[in-house]
C-alpha cells in the first residue's frame, strides 16, 4: 500500500523532533500545530475519526493524538478509540410528520438531516425517555480546561491529560428539564470511533448541568 501525504509527512516531524525517543522517556509527547504546519496543514494532519486513519508511524506503534488545547496536540499509546459492538435489536417504526416538506427521510445525505430527521419523528425524545427536548447548542465552539485520566497501552494504567480550550464541535444538542443530550452523529457505519468527539462536548455539557 502506498504511502499517504500524511504518512510521509508525519514520519518526517517523527525523525526530526525524536517523537519516538521522547514518549519512550517521558510517556508522551506534546507537538504544536505550528510545528505541524511547517511540513502540512495541522487541520488535515490530526483528523483521524477512526483507528483505521491514523498515519503508519502511528499505527505501527501503537500511538494516538489527541488535542490539548487550540494549538497543541500530545502523543502517547493510549487507548483513543471505542470499539462500536453489533447490537441485534429490535427495529421500531417511529412516524414522520406528513406536513413536513423540506426533509426527505428516504433520502438522509448528511449528519445533520439525520440527526433532524431523529428529532422531529421522535426518536431522540424516546431514546432519552424526555419528551420536552428543544434543540438548543451546536457547532464548533471551544471547551473549559479540564482534566482527565485515560488507558495507556503500554503502562495498562491511566495517564492524565490536561485540556485547555481546545476546539469541540457538537452535532446536536437537546435540552429537555432534566439532561442536556449532545450527539455525535456518523453518515457511515465504523467500527470504532474517537472518543473524544463524545468526551469533549460532555465536559461541556457537565460545566452547565
Amino acid at each position: 500500500m502506498s504511502k499517504t501525504k500524511n504518512d510521509e509527512a508525519w514520519e518526517k516531524l517523527f525523525e526530526i523532533y525524536k517523537i519516538i525517543p521522547a514518549i519512550q522517556r517521558e510517556g508522551s509527547f506534546e507537538i504544536s500545530a505550528t510545528q505541524i504546519n511547517k511540513l502540512r496543514e495541522a487541520r488535515l494532519m490530526t483528523k483521524f475519526d477512526h483507528r483505521a486513519n491514523l498515519p503508519k508511524v502511528f499505527s505501527d506503534n501503537k500511538l494516538s493524538i489527541l488535542p490539548i488545547t487550540r494549538g497543541s496536540y500530545v502523543i502517547s499509546p493510549f487507548e483513543a478509540y471505542q470499539e462500536l459492538k453489533d447490537i441485534n435489536a429490535g427495529i421500531s417504526k417511529a412516524p414522520f410528520p406528513e406536513y413536513l416538506q423540506s426533509i426527505d427521510y428516504d433520502n438522509i445525505s448528511s449528519e445533520s438531516t439525520a440527526i433532524n430527521c431523529a428529532f422531529v419523528s421522535g426518536i431522540i425524545a424516546d431514546f432519552v425517555q424526555d419528551q420536552n427536548l428543544l434543540p438548543t447548542v451546536s457547532g464548533r465552539m471551544s471547551s473549559n480546561s479540564f482534566s482527565f485520566s485515560i488507558r495507556n497501552i503500554a503502562t495498562g494504567k491511566g495517564m492524565p491529560v490536561n485540556v485547555v480550550n481546545s476546539q469541540i464541535e457538537i452535532d446536536g444538542g437537546y435540552e429537555g428539564y432534566n439532561y442536556l443530550t449532545l450527539i455525535e452523529a456518523k453518515n457511515s457505519i465504523s467500527d470504532d470511533f474517537l472518543i473524544r468527539q463524545l468526551y469533549y462536548p460532555i465536559d461541556y455539557g457537565r460545566e452547565r448541568f
